[in-house]
């Protein structure tokens, strides 16, 4: 069984996998913001009563968060160093976006850099986010739902046919798909636009 200070340490890294920030998390589960700190940096032992809440918030069983029953990489390990990474291509609509006929190849990063999570990468493709990722870019995705504003997100359009990498902004209800080169316009989502997060940008790296 972990103890409090590894189970603080494995419900940040979930949180941090769903996007979710403290006061999001502390939300689900009826604490304080300041509560889920102390609890994740292990300053504060989380009650036996509260783990099945935490469970819930973050879609794992209480056993996982008691004794790590889950994985939660979906990497191959192909040498001492190096994992194997999907790297998407077309979406093929309904299907999850791992399917195998969504995977164009593979990208291969250093094992003890990556971070906890489903990852995934994505080429970027025209120059709407440079300079921030050129045209070419292979670019790292932990599978996530919702990412904090002003981050850099992999998000379903076109139906959930089409993966893009925009910055996410927020005006009160409307989200908008902002690209990072000026001369592109934003991407509006609305009922008749729609747009669905998968993940966040981790990084990217670039062929020479």
């Amino acid at each position: 069984m972990r103890n409090s200070g590894e189970i603080g340490n494995y419900i940040k890294q979930l949180r941090d996998r769903k996007g979710l920030t403290t006061e999001e998390l502390g939300k689900r589960v009826g604490v304080t913001k300041a509560t889920i700190s102390r609890y994740e940096n292990g300053s504060r032992k989380i009650s036996m009563d509260d783990i099945p809440k935490f469970a819930s918030a973050l879609d794992v069983s209480p056993m996982d968060i008691l004794i790590g029953t889950k994985q939660i990489s979906n990497v191959e390990i192909v040498s001492e160093e190096m994992a194997k990474i999907p790297i998407l291509g077309t979406i093929a609509c309904g299907d999850p976006i791992l399917a195998e006929e969504n995977i164009e190849g593979y990208m291969y990063e250093n094992k003890e850099n990556l971070p906890s999570g489903t990852l995934f990468g994505l080429i970027a493709k025209g120059n709407s986010m440079e300079p921030s990722i050129p045209h070419g870019a292979k670019v790292l995705i932990r599978e996530q739902t919702e990412v904090e504003y002003g981050e850099i997100a992999a998000v379903l359009v076109n139906g959930d046919t089409e993966a893009t990498l925009k910055r996410i902004k927020r005006q009160g209800d409307i989200i908008m798909l902002m690209p990072d080169n000026p001369n592109y316009e934003p991407y509006i989502v609305t009922e008749t636009n729609p747009a669905r997060i998968i993940g966040k940008a981790v990084r990217f790296t670039l062929d020479l």
